[in-house]
């Protein structure tokens, strides 16, 4: 799942500019979105998603814990009941991520996966654990050491790693690739600038950079153009709406509220 580029490709392609630390957020933000699925043809608000970053000190370092839940609203907890955690504690500084969790019980559905990165060998220590189909053994567990690339992240430090970018100087039609583990396996992401555009959101009128998102070689996200992220054009750049179509269906999120802002 590799971009396969020529060398001419690679130096007139635009690029984003990845050589400034991290300026637009810090602990103590909090972002709350509402997050809508089709169903039969009508975007129906299903679920709420939080993102909070806080700082966790170690004996060593002080990190960023950026934590994302989704839960169901209670009305639609006997339809499909979700309770899914994704988390990542990270420098604060580069984003860089030391351990990742990520927990996901929608509908009587149940997974656990861990890492936890060493940069010195490029290796992750992944656990996968898993509910038994014979639920009297309880739970199986799959544990793996997983060779990464330099440079890549769990989903969640990628999120917030791409809220770092320079992304003002860009022009539009500027692009870039993140290599995401996901499930062990490393997939490329690809963010392209679309456009500047104003749009009304729970924040009040905001200018967002539009971005595309695709997933190269993979049934991840599903379209041209059809996956798209907002954010504020701004030294925050938050996330204020998305619009996304997977495997299983298409939605969309937009924020409710957004506290602790760094700027």
């Amino acid at each position: 799942m590799k971009f396969k580029l020529t060398l001419l490709l690679t130096l007139i392609t635009l690029t984003f500019s990845f050589g400034q630390d991290n300026r637009a957020f810090s602990a103590g933000e909090k972002l709350t979105f509402s997050a809508a699925y089709n169903m039969s043809g009508i975007l129906t608000d299903i679920a709420e998603v939080k993102m909070v970053a806080s700082q966790m000190k170690t004996s060593s370092s002080t990190l960023l814990h950026l934590k994302c839940t989704a839960t169901t609203y209670s009305n639609f907890d006997s339809f499909f009941k979700i309770r899914d955690l994704y988390e990542s504690y990270v420098n604060p500084r580069t984003i860089t991520p030391y351990l990742y969790n990520r927990e996901i019980n929608e509908g009587g559905y149940y997974k656990y996966v861990k890492y936890k990165y060493n940069y010195k060998s490029n290796l992750v220590e992944s656990l996968i654990r898993k509910k038994s189909k014979n639920f009297e053994s309880g739970f199986w567990d799959k544990k793996e050491k997983v060779k990464i690339s330099g440079g890549t992240r769990d989903i969640v430090a990628t999120i917030y790693k791409i809220r770092t970018l320079d992304i003002k100087k860009a022009p539009v039609g500027a692009s870039d690739t993140f290599t995401v583990l996901f499930d062990n396996k490393e997939h490329k992401f690809r963010f392209k600038l679309l456009a500047k555009e104003t749009i009304n959101t729970a924040l009040g009128k905001k200018l967002c950079y539009k971005l595309a998102i695709s997933a190269a070689g993979s049934n991840v996200l599903k379209g041209s153009n059809a996956n798209i992220l907002w954010l504020t054009a701004d030294e925050n750049k938050v996330p204020v709406y998305a619009k996304f179509k997977i495997a299983v269906g298409s939605g969309e999120l937009k924020i409710k509220s957004a506290t602790g802002l760094k700027n």
